[in-house]
Formats: structure tokens, C-alpha cells, sequence
């Protein structure tokens, strides 16, 4: 058990738990957040951070929908996982797949931030909103779902791909007269300390967000039950059974970034909301519809006897199995709904229309 005594907690033999991370900056604020906390839980074991490049890094002249891989940001890092080089990944939930490699989960899911997308405009247009841009104005968003929503709600703006961490995109923004304004997330935002240049926070009847945007994801081996129970505590109970719901919808729509998917989750008064939607590329063709389960918050409790308790890639055995499974069956539910009114014919025309692109 990785619980230390007094006595091994100030000893030099001191058990180091390695984190892996992306390299940019915003990955390291969310990897710092997640072992600060970790820190105060556990006084006695050392965490040292080993940051690498992925391929989504590198690749960063092609839109992230026409390359095709699904592990863009994670492949490099669960390689080193796989090799014991580090112990944990802290992953920004949104990046992961909803199926993972074999041998690895997601054992700990954290506390949400704002999900939604906002809307940073170029100097000039500070002051501004979405709809008070001048006709032809071009917004820049690396995401299929944010372009074919707004697309659809604003048809005098332009929209193009904008790629780089969000210091580049931010500069591309801001240097060169491009763009009038682009789309990132808030919780990136927020997490950098950029709250100053949110000019318009987008609501989910305005836009969408994708699934498990704004929360962080721990992923480990699934094997390893010693860094699982040390993770497992940073499990958010509401985060994990709205993000078990997303994932079960997108899982099942086979969506990912090549096609427009979104969602809306909320929890209140013990019912799991969920609003989810496919787009065509332009937003000219859209399908939504809204489901609700009855799912009461549950506390964490002792570990269960699983066998095999992973759920769309997520490990929580701390948290009692019949809200997981209530959350994955409503996420099911609403993409069959989807699915049986014609939305696979939407998905796979975007999916062709963006091969072929």
C-alpha cells in the first residue's frame, strides 16, 4: 500500500511516484494542479514530473481532424506508461479516446471546470461579440463541432483552423490580422490565468462542448492496483458519472474528431440531464435531443469486488458500479435515439466530406 508511516515518510529511500505530461504550458499547470493535491494527500512520497512532446505537438501544419489518429496527444505518453518510465498521466479528459489502448484506464477523473467554449477577439474588436463581428470576419477553431455549430448560429463569419498550443494561437491571434477572433476553451483559459481576454463565454444553446471538455483525466496501467488506489481518491463523483455519460454516447455514435459530436450534461436533484447532437461540416444539417436518468451523487465508498470495472476506459472502483452503469446506459440510450432518426447518415457524410478534404 502506498499509505507510508511517519518513520518511511522522512527517510531518503522515499517512494518517487514519475507523472508524465505534455510539454506545453498549459499541461503543466494542469499536471502541477493534479500533483499539488496529490502531494497533500499523500506527505509522504515524492512526485517528479517527466514532461514529452507528442505527435499532436509536432504535427501542427494540418488540422487535427484530417490526421486520422485518434491518440494525437496521448500515443507517446502511455508508451512511456507502458514502459514503466513514468507511474501516471495527467491528460486533459477531452484528448483521450473512448476506448484506450489494452492495459491502460483512466483512474481518476477530477473536479470540472466550465465546460464551455469561449470566444478571445483580436484587440480591435474587443468590446465585440460573435454576432457583432463585421460580415466575413474570420474565427479561428481547430474543432469540427465548434465550426459546424457556429457556422449554423452565424453564417456572416468565416471560420478557418488555427493549430498550436494556445500561447501560439493566442499570438497568431493577436500579431497578425488574420483572425478577428478564435474559439478555446474556458477551462484553459481560466487555467492559465486568462481570464481577462474572454469576450464572450458561449452557452450550451449557443455552442455545444465536447465530451469531458474542461475536466482532467488521470490514466495509469490498468494493472497496477497500488497507483490506482492513490489516484482513485481525485475521482469527482458528478464529474465522473456526467463524463462516463459522454463518453458512452460518443463511444457508441463512433464519433471522434473527424465528425461535429457534441454534449451538454448537467446533474440536478437527482436526475442526469443529457443534450447531445451531430452536425453536417457546414451546420446546414444538425440532429439534438435531450434524455434524462434517475441518478443519485454517490459518496465514495471502500472498493468493490470488480472483475472488470472499466467503462468507456474510466476505473472507479471507489464509487458505487450502479450510478456508472445508469450513466453509461443513458449515454447509450440518447445515441441510439440519435442513431434511429438518421444520424449516421449526418456522420458519415461528414466523415467523407472531411477524408476527401
Amino acid at each position: 500500500m502506498l499509505c507510508p508511516s511517519h518513520k518511511e515518510a522522512s527517510s531518503p529511500r522515499m517512494r518517487v511516484i514519475r507523472v508524465g505530461t505534455r510539454k506545453s504550458q498549459l499541461a503543466r499547470i494542469q499536471t502541477d494542479s493534479v500533483v499539488a493535491t496529490l502531494k497533500t494527500l499523500y506527505p509522504g512520497l515524492r512526485f517528479e514530473i517527466i514532461a514529452m512532446s507528442t505527435t499532436g505537438d509536432k504535427i501542427l501544419d494540418t488540422a487535427l481532424s484530417k490526421i486520422g489518429e485518434k491518440s494525437l496527444f496521448t500515443k507517446e505518453l502511455e508508451h512511456a506508461l507502458e514502459k514503466n518510465e513514468v507511474d501516471l498521466v495527467v491528460h486533459s479528459l477531452k484528448d483521450l479516446p473512448t476506448v484506450l489502448p489494452p492495459g491502460f484506464t483512466v483512474g481518476a477523473i477530477c473536479k470540472r471546470e466550465n465546460p464551455c467554449d469561449a470566444v478571445v477577439f483580436h484587440p480591435k474588436f474587443v468590446g465585440k461579440t460573435l454576432a457583432t463581428l463585421p460580415e466575413r470576419s474570420v474565427v479561428g477553431t481547430s474543432s469540427l463541432r465548434r465550426a459546424a455549430q457556429l457556422q449554423r448560429k452565424f453564417p456572416h463569419l468565416e471560420f478557418k483552423s488555427i493549430r498550436g498550443n494556445l500561447n501560439t494561437r493566442l499570438r497568431k491571434l493577436d500579431e497578425q490580422q488574420e483572425f478577428s477572433a478564435i474559439i478555446l476553451a474556458v477551462a484553459g483559459l481560466q487555467r492559465m490565468g486568462w481570464h481577462n481576454r474572454v469576450g464572450q463565454i458561449l452557452h450550451p444553446e449557443e455552442c455545444m462542448y465536447a465530451v469531458g471538455q474542461g475536466a482532467l483525466g488521470v490514466e495509469v496501467r490498468a494493472k497496477d492496483q497500488d497507483i490506482l488506489d492513490l489516484v482513485g481518491v481525485l475521482h469527482d463523483p458528478e464529474t465522473l458519472l456526467r463524463c462516463i455519460a459522454e463518453r458512452a454516447f460518443l463511444k457508441h455514435l463512433e464519433g471522434g474528431c473527424s465528425v461535429p459530436v457534441a454534449v451538454h450534461t448537467a446533474m440536478k436533484d437527482g436526475q442526469l440531464y443529457m443534450t447531445g447532437g451531430v452536425w453536417s461540416l457546414d451546420g446546414s444539417d444538425t440532429m439534438q435531443e435531450t434524455m434524462q436518468a434517475s441518478i443519485q451523487v454517490p459518496a465514495q465508498h471502500e472498493d468493490g469486488p470488480e472483475d472488470d470495472p472499466q467503462l468507456v476506459g474510466i476505473t472507479a472502483r471507489n464509487i458505487p458500479r450502479g450510478p456508472q452503469l445508469a450513466a453509461e446506459n443513458l449515454g447509450i440510450s440518447l445515441a441510439n435515439l440519435l442513431l434511429n432518426k438518421g444520424a449516421k447518415n449526418i456522420l458519415d457524410v461528414a466523415r467523407q466530406l472531411n477524408d476527401a478534404h
